[in-house]
């Protein structure tokens, strides 16, 4: 553990610990509007949008996740990059806390979010007083993705965004681009920055987490839709364990599972062979 500072042992017996939030919020690619670092360099280069129409290939076919990062401009670690958090105000939960932050920086919210683990390591802070952060885990299915960007966080904007209009849609995002907050980009969890704090170790046991809880529970289905393919559902496990799958060891393995209802209907819009759709039997409740 890195010491940010070192006060005397005197000092810190007395002072009352701090509390923040900080959340590491997953997603299998940024929104449209959504400034981004480019995987191979890590330099932030331009939105979502324009990166995906350019590499197209390379970003259907990608085996990782992408989280939001918030780029500090005060001391301590000013101009490092930082999960979304802050500190708790006196009139909100925990909860409550998390939920606006990641909001803030994202304009979206996350479908899923939860709380992960408590980070206080006596060495941790970067200033006098003790600071402990309650670390939560967020997940951006893909109705959260292309919802359109607001100011107010809303628990029913996934639901909404099902029966916009898409131009609608399209011309609100387009209108928050231009005064979009540059210090907020999206990176890969395998090409991260240089990070504040103990940021990088927070993601990593996030990351740990995320990958145990996929290998016995269907907290895959919180990344898609309502219905999806096989293809798609084998590409969420890809981008979870950061490595690729064979398409059909997947498919037995899932349809033995028993979990998985074929809807008898075919994806639309595609310009290959389109794929059968397929929901789970019963949404689960838990991740």
């Amino acid at each position: 553990m890195v010491n940010f500072s070192a006060p005397s042992a005197s000092e810190r017996r007395f002072m009352p610990p701090a509390v923040a939030v900080s959340t590491v919020a997953f997603a299998l690619h940024p929104p449209i509007d959504a400034n981004v670092a480019d995987p191979r360099s890590g330099e932030v280069i331009s939105t979502w949008g324009e990166y995906a129409g350019r590499d197209s290939t390379r970003v259907e076919h990608s085996t990782t996740l992408w989280i939001p990062l918030v780029r500090r401009t005060r001391p301590p670690f000013d101009g490092h990059w930082a999960l979304p958090g802050g500190p708790i105000p006196w009139d909100e939960d925990l909860h409550q806390t998390a939920s606006r932050t990641i909001h803030e920086a994202v304009l979206r919210s996350p479908g899923y979010l939860e709380q992960l683990f408590s980070f206080g390591a006596t060495t941790r802070s970067a200033s006098a007083p003790r600071l402990v952060t309650i670390a939560y885990w967020g997940l951006y299915g893909q109705p959260d993705l292309i919802a359109p960007p607001t100011t107010e966080p809303s628990r029913d904007v996934a639901s909404d965004v099902a029966s916009a209009n898409r131009d609608v849609v399209t011309e609100f995002s387009e209108a928050l681009v231009a005064s979009a907050d540059a210090n907020v980009a999206w990176f890969t969890i395998d090409r991260l920055p240089e990070l504040a704090f103990d940021h990088a170790e927070i993601i990593e046991y996030a990351v740990w987490r995320l990958r145990q809880r996929t290998e016995y529970s269907m907290i895959a289905h919180r990344f898609l839709g309502e219905e999806f393919t096989l293809a798609q559902l084998r590409r969420v496990h890809e981008a979870i364990l950061g490595e690729q799958i064979d398409p059909a060891n997947f498919r037995r393995d899932m349809l033995a599972q028993g979990q998985l209802v074929d809807t008898g209907r075919l994806e639309e819009g595609t310009p290959h062979r389109p794929a059968r759709l397929y929901r789970f039997k019963e949404q689960p409740d838990q991740g």
